[in-house]
C-alpha cells in the first residue's frame, strides 16, 4: 500500500453532530480496535488493582469520594466504562461486590487478562441490564460519560439502579480544555476556540462513517444534567497536577496542569 493510499485511511477529524446509535457505535469500533495500544501505553500508570480517577493520578486511598475504604465492605458496585476493570478489582480488595461494565468486548478481554475475580458485563451505559436497586455505589473514572451523546439518559439509567442514598461517582475531561488544543505543550495553552460550542468531536473515514465520538458538555450542563438525571451534586473535584507526576497523558502533562484542569470529578447522591 502506497504511502497515499495510508494516509487516505486515516480518519478525517472534524466537529458535527453525532446522535446515540452512531456515538455508541462508533465508539464500542473504536475501543475494540485501540484497546491493547491503550493498555500496553497506559496499563502500568492504572495498576492492575489501582483506583485512579484520571490523568493526573488522583487516587481513591487518597481521595474517598466513594466513601473511606472501609466503608465500601459489603456494598454492590457498578463500575460504567470499567475497562480492564483496575477500579473494580480495588473495589475488590475492599471487601466490595463490584460489577465491572463495558461497552468494549476487547477491553473486558483485558479485564480477563488480568483476572477473574470481577464480574463482567458487556453492555450500553444507556440501557443497563440491571433491575431497579440493585447498587448501593456506582461509578465511573473517564468512562462512558464523554462518549455518550444523551448523558441525562445514563445518569437515569444510573439512578435506577442505585438504591436510595447510593453515591454515583463519576470523572470526565474538565470541560475548559475543549476551548484549548488537545496538546501537552506550550501550543495547548491558547485558546482555540468556543468554550460554548457543543459541536461533538467526530473522527470519520472516506464515506464519513464516525470512527470515533466525543461530546462537550459545559460544567453548566454537567451540573443541569446531572439534576435532570435525578441526582443531587454534593462535589465538584478538580484534581490539581500532583509534583510526582511527570508523564503526558494525550493532551494531560504537567506543563498544562499547572495552569488548568484537565479533570471534572462529578460526587452526586440519589436521594
Amino acid at each position: 500500500m502506497s504511502q497515499e493510499q495510508e494516509a487516505r485511511q486515516e480518519p478525517e477529524a472534524t466537529r458535527r453532530d453525532s446522535d446515540s446509535t452512531e456515538s455508541s457505535h462508533a465508539n464500542r469500533g473504536w475501543w475494540n480496535r485501540n484497546a491493547d495500544d491503550y493498555q500496553i501505553e497506559h496499563g502500568t500508570f492504572l495498576g492492575d488493582d489501582r483506583f485512579v480517577w484520571g490523568p493526573e493520578g488522583l487516587d481513591e486511598v487518597e481521595a474517598e469520594l466513594l466513601g473511606p475504604p472501609e466503608s465500601l465492605k459489603d456494598l454492590d458496585v457498578l463500575e460504567i466504562g470499567a475497562g480492564a476493570a483496575q477500579c473494580s478489582r480495588w473495589l475488590t480488595r475492599q471487601g466490595a461486590r463490584p460489577v465491572a461494565l463495558d461497552l468494549s468486548h476487547r477491553q473486558l478481554q483485558h479485564a480477563l487478562r488480568i483476572g477473574d475475580d470481577v464480574p463482567l458485563v458487556e453492555a450500553d451505559a444507556g440501557a443497563l441490564p440491571f433491575r431497579d436497586g440493585s447498587f448501593d455505589l456506582a461509578c465511573s473514572a473517564y468512562g462512558a460519560i464523554p462518549f455518550v451523546a444523551d448523558p441525562v439518559r445514563v445518569f437515569r439509567e444510573v439512578r435506577r439502579v442505585l438504591r436510595p442514598g447510593g453515591r454515583w461517582v463519576f470523572s470526565v475531561t474538565h470541560p475548559i480544555r475543549w476551548a484549548f488544543p488537545d496538546e501537552p505543550g506550550p501550543e495547548g495553552l491558547s485558546v482555540a476556540s468556543s468554550y460554548f460550542d457543543r459541536t461533538p468531536y467526530v473522527e470519520q473515514d472516506e464515506q464519513g462513517r464516525a470512527m470515533y465520538v466525543e461530546h462537550h458538555r459545559t460544567v453548566g450542563d454537567r451540573v443541569r444534567d446531572v439534576v435532570a438525571g435525578g441526582f443531587r451534586l454534593v462535589d465538584l473535584v478538580e484534581p490539581e497536577w500532583p509534583a510526582w507526576n511527570t508523564q503526558e497523558w494525550g493532551g494531560w502533562s504537567p506543563l498544562r496542569g499547572n495552569l488548568i484542569p484537565g479533570s471534572a470529578i462529578f460526587v452526586c447522591v440519589r436521594d
